[in-house]
């Protein structure tokens, strides 16, 4: 009886270890799906990388790879795709490549939060820590605060995916960064593959855990989906260009400040507020300095009152020395990667000076320029009496003729200068020959 009770337990055990065995674990076999994320990670980058890892769900894809190339970026779009990594049924790998790509600041954090991660050769990972998205040096008490904070949150990711958690507080609190090579070494990363053919080979028959369970790659044969950007993806990625951002805000304000110079234009006046508002979207992505764009805001506002107000020019150089401040200002904080290039910021400076003074000459110009049309552009002008009759008559002057009067002795035929205007009434006296 007990040989028999004990011999039942033992094959009720075995039963159930096969059981759980051959549940927990699946072998796939569907399509991998590739997609590019490239540049600074931004709202556009996290919408679109999210977007993929429910398409590579519903498609039933055997794993998800992006291909990563990013210098960092805004830790609220970090923190979505790295939430959305760790939510995926579907196994992610992330592959920082081709050589010479990097996976900086916010890449760190994705790449380690990959169920898989890998790197090609002349690639290089690191350099994560937090800094102030609005362009302004946090207080030692806050800094601390947001270091720890990311610290904390980095360790999590990389012991949930049993990988090198001193390594990854070290690239958050020291910024130290590291070779593929090294980053193998050292159990940030799992592959070193030298192209994507490589990778797969590679991936072949590993087993990794995902919320579903543990999922077996078969890539033998696996066909390979690469996935291109849409045109509202590329347009939202462009935007989060810091160069096209910047380029963005100055056609916004050079456009709403001609509108506000010479009204009735509209064109400019559309153009420029379309511009500004992609560049605001764009500047949530950015390291900007809002002391910076006030700055470049109060160079318009004096570049429109040097046409009201008489200052010999004081108000526009001072337009001009608040332009350059802003601009210099502008992006300050953050990774120099995700800044705009010293070769776009200084001709846009050069070439909007430029437009802001041109245009402010020409509606001085304008404003000051006697007038063409109209009453008061008859004052000065020179006619000749056609009638006159105890000091008043008729005078042909610009094309037609006006009653006019005097207070000097005039005589039909004589040359007038008109003096002022009453109604349709002109005064009038004798034409002073220079």
């Amino acid at each position: 009886m007990i040989i028999i009770r004990y011999g039942g337990v033992v094959l009720i055990l075995l039963c159930l270890l096969f059981t759980d065995a051959t549940a927990s674990t699946a072998t796939v076999s569907g399509p991998i799906h590739v997609i590019e994320a490239e540049g600074s990670v931004n709202p556009g980058s996290a919408k679109y990388i999210l977007q993929h890892i429910k398409q590579a769900e519903k498609d039933k894809a055997q794993c998800l790879i992006i291909r990563l190339d990013t210098p960092g970026g805004l830790e609220t779009a970090m923190r979505s795709i790295v939430k959305g990594i760790l939510n995926s049924p579907v196994p992610i790998v992330v592959y920082v490549s081709p050589a010479g790509a990097r996976a900086a600041s916010a890449g760190v954090m994705i790449t380690i939060a990959a169920h898989i991660a890998a790197m090609a050769p002349g690639t290089n990972i690191g350099a994560a820590h937090p800094v102030n998205i609005g362009g302004k040096d946090m207080d030692k008490e806050m800094a601390r605060k947001a270091e720890n904070d990311m610290v904390a949150f980095v360790r999590s990711i990389a012991e949930k995916r049993g990988r090198n958690a001193g390594w990854v507080e070290d690239a958050v609190r020291k910024s130290v960064s590291i070779t593929e090579t090294d980053a193998l070494k050292l159990k940030v990363i799992d592959h070193i593959a030298r192209d994507m053919d490589d990778l797969l080979i590679q991936l072949h028959g590993r087993e990794v855990q995902t919320t579903t369970g543990i999922v077996k790659f078969n890539t033998s044969r696996a066909s390979v989906i690469t996935f291109s950007e849409g045109i509202s993806e590329k347009i939202l990625r462009l935007i989060g260009d810091p160069n096209i951002a910047y380029i963005l805000m100055m056609i916004g304000l050079a456009g709403l400040y001609f509108e506000l110079a010479q009204p009735g234009a509209i064109f400019p006046g559309v153009i420029g507020a379309i511009c500004l508002i992609l560049a605001f979207f764009a500047f949530q992505t950015l390291p900007v300095n809002y002391a910076g764009f006030l700055l470049i805001l109060l160079s318009t506002v004096l570049f429109l009152l040097e046409i009201k107000v008489v200052s010999y020019g004081l108000l526009g150089l001072g337009g001009v020395i608040a332009l350059v401040l802003g601009s210099m200002m502008l992006f300050q904080g953050g990774e120099p990667a995700i800044r705009p290039d010293v070769k776009v910021l200084v001709p846009t400076i050069a070439a909007v000076s430029v437009f802001f003074i041109t245009v402010t000459f020409l509606a001085i110009r304008a404003v000051s320029a006697k007038p063409k049309t109209g009453t008061p552009a008859l004052i000065g002008e020179i006619g000749v009496i056609k009638e006159w009759s105890n000091g008043r008559g008729k005078v042909f002057v610009h094309g037609e003729y006006w009653n006019a009067i005097a207070e000097e002795r005039l005589e039909v035929g004589a040359e007038v200068e008109v003096v002022s205007v009453d109604r349709f009434l002109l005064k009038v006296q004798r034409r002073k020959m220079s």
